[in-house]
């Protein structure tokens, strides 16, 4: 069986509203985590607390991408202002 290559290059990624949409869906953790809460008993008592914590930690790593894609953002910002600068 021959290896499969492609025959043409793979398009440019698209870029969208990356900061927002992480901030979106930390939100949405943090949300789901606190509606949760008040059944702490009742998922304890049926073995599933885990759903609790792992709200609770993709609240916590959503901050951390938050906080990643806001100094990719700026990066992407200080690279693209030097080009702007000599096009003029």
């Amino acid at each position: 069986m021959a290896k499969w290559t492609p025959q043409h290059e793979a398009p440019e990624p698209l870029e969208g509203p990356v900061v927002a949409t992480i901030t979106g869906g930390t939100i949405l953790w943090f949300v789901l985590f606190l509606v949760q809460l008040p059944f702490y008993g009742w998922y304890d008592d049926h073995g599933h607390l885990w759903w609790l914590w792992t709200c609770l930690a993709g609240g916590v790593l959503g901050l951390y991408g938050v906080y990643f894609v806001r100094r990719r953002d700026a990066a992407i910002k200080r690279a693209a202002a030097p080009e702007a600068e000599s096009a003029e």
